[in-house]
């Protein structure tokens, strides 16, 4: 039987009388990290800059999962490239073979997903605050539930008490906050992910990498940022040739392929590769291990968000 397979939008269904494009000029390159074009299509929003055979205009969808992978290719097998969590925003492109194509709205990251990871969109009212919150099946802390949410976790529901009141279930209000509130210190909630698991992609207390860290802690501090460490740094335009004297708790630090925050003026907090695990360690001693890898600068930038 062949695939299922719903193509979003038509080509080039911009509005009425948006049949044809062309394009201004060359076709620039781009980032497919970032940017929605596959051979055979491309988000309409890139129409008139880059080419592709067909384009389509995105459905909004939502998150219904705990954390859904987000991969390379349309495979179980794929390389895990980041996750979108509960009630995250996705753009859907493209659904073929139960995988959904497109990207997350909160950072623009381009993947594939498993359709059941996506339902109807909603408006979130209240964020997880917590590492972990349990989504209860009625008003009552001894009560089960359907499923754990990770901090950063996007809920809609209406107050019941001490919960929140979701189509899904109910929330202690407790572990929450409302949508635009933000914490005031990031590399606390780093330091509360120390021993957290080494996965690359991630982005929950199961399993997080070291810009997937850095991304989860300012988003909870209100500021939004891209989901790879050359990004977040490209976007940030931080400082270059850092003296590490000059570091501050709260300090982002960059080097080639990797980031961490700053918890003091010498220990850094980082999803590590080397510990496979969120660590708390002095920056000179990661500083002596790039090096050693040959890096003529060791400290690439840092930024202090505020």
């Amino acid at each position: 039987m062949a695939a299922n397979r719903v193509r979003m939008g038509r080509p080039g269904a911009a509005g009425a009388g948006r049949d044809r494009f062309g394009l201004t000029g060359t076709s620039q390159s781009f980032d497919p990290r970032v940017v929605a074009i596959r051979p055979d299509l491309a988000d309409i929003a890139v129409a008139g800059t880059h080419f592709a055979p067909h384009y389509a205009a995105p459905m909004m969808r939502s998150g219904v999962l705990p954390a859904a992978s987000l991969r390379a290719s349309p495979s179980i097998d794929a390389d895990q490239t980041s996750e979108m969590l509960f009630g995250e925003g996705f753009a859907l492109l493209d659904l073929t073979g139960g995988w959904a194509w497109g990207y997350c709205l909160a950072d623009h990251y381009v993947g594939y997903l498993a359709a059941e990871a996506l339902a109807a969109p909603i408006a979130p009212t209240h964020r997880v605050a917590m590492i972990e919150a349990m989504l209860h099946s009625a008003p009552d802390a001894a009560s089960g539930g359907p499923a754990v949410l990770p901090r950063g976790a996007l809920v809609m529901g209406e107050a019941e008490g001490e919960w929140l009141a979701t189509s899904h279930g109910y929330l202690p209000l407790a572990s929450l906050v409302e949508v635009g509130a933000a914490d005031n210190d990031p590399a606390e909630l780093a330091e509360q992910m120390i021993g957290t698991p080494y996965v690359w992609g991630g982005r929950t207390a199961k399993g997080i990498d070291c810009s997937g860290l850095v991304q989860l802690v300012w988003a909870a501090a209100g500021i939004q940022l891209p989901r790879d460490s050359d990004l977040q740094l490209a976007s940030l335009g931080a400082d270059k040739d850092v003296d590490p004297a000059k570091l501050a708790r709260g300090d982002l630090v960059f080097f080639p392929g990797h980031v961490g925050i700053m918890a003091d003026g010498q220990t850094i907090i980082h999803a590590s590769r080397r510990w496979m695990a969120v660590n708390s360690e002095p920056l000179a001693d990661v500083i002596a291990r790039s090096a050693a890898k040959g890096n003529d600068v060791p400290v690439t930038g840092y930024k202090r968000l505020k």
